[in-house]
């Protein structure tokens, strides 16, 4: 962001929360335990003090208290802590954006996207929300209305997520059937934030998938040097790795993912031999 005002204690809770459930939903595609640490402020007009009316404070309180029940895993009680912000003040879009993360963490889409909606009505500038809705939307497959808000949340120049957008436009390109158009957003990606796990593995998995191998593997590798490495990102840097014939590099994720991850699905497919799982 540009502008120099210091977020409140809420703004920086609702944006470790926005990565949160951002990652839920990432990892429960990917199976890539982990994310890159920090998390993107969002990018809506700056709050200042005249805009905090006693009614927005108070908003503000219940607010930062649902989101830390939210982190806790306690759904019910974030809702009820909403229901009493959105009393208090019904104009405040962070409140929709989060209910919205809410209810697509219970998978109730009709009413997470209803509730992305409200938020994006009342801060049309909110990037946040629009990488939220965009997930959403690609999750029920509808990938064009996904895009436009994925673009809509790149549009704001203010926008400090941006790799976590691209990578994840990215993704729902490649579950569109557009390998063009993920492979360019995922290298962008991948070019802003090289430490960022599920981005890595998911633009070496789509190489790896297209033959690019050589490619494949300088990015794989990279990630399992490193102690994000998994039992996902092991088992495909051994494919690539095989493809390469490069059996020495192959014996050695081999027994990395037997020593550290030996009852997961990928050990046992590398134990079979099973290339194709």
């Amino acid at each position: 962001m540009t502008n120099t005002a210091r977020p409140t204690q809420a703004a920086r809770a609702i944006a470790a929360a926005q990565l949160l459930a951002a990652c839920l939903g990432l990892v429960s595609v990917f199976g890539l335990a982990g994310c890159a640490s920090g998390a993107s402020k969002a990018a809506a007009d700056p709050v200042t003090a005249a805009d905090d009316s006693d009614a927005r404070k108070r908003a503000r309180v219940r607010l930062e208290l649902a989101v830390g029940y939210f982190e806790q895993g306690k759904t019910d009680i974030a809702l009820e802590e909403l229901k009493q912000t959105l009393t208090i003040d019904p104009t405040l879009g962070e409140a929709y954006n989060m209910r919205g993360l809410i209810y697509m963490r219970l998978g109730n889409n009709p009413a997470a996207e209803d509730s992305f909606r409200r938020s994006a009505s009342l801060n049309p500038r909110d990037a946040d929300t629009q990488h939220n809705l965009g997930w959403l939307l690609c999750q029920e497959a509808r990938y064009d209305e996904a895009q436009r808000s994925f673009d809509a949340a790149l549009a704001n120049p203010q926008y400090g997520g941006r790799s976590k957008t691209m990578m994840t436009q990215g993704v729902c390109f490649v579950r569109a059937g557009k390998f063009d158009d993920a492979e360019r957003t995922l290298a962008r990606a991948y070019e802003l934030d090289p430490g960022n796990p599920v981005t890595s593995y998911n633009y070496a998995n789509l190489l790896y998938r297209r033959g690019e191998n050589a490619r494949a593997q300088f990015i794989i590798r990279q990630l399992n040097n490193s102690e994000l490495a998994n039992a996902e990102s092991l088992w495909l840097g051994i494919k690539v790795e095989r493809r390469l014939s490069d059996g020495m590099a192959m014996r050695q994720l081999g027994e990395t993912l037997t020593k550290r991850f030996g009852s997961s699905r990928e050990a046992r497919a590398f134990g079979r031999g099973a290339w194709d799982e």
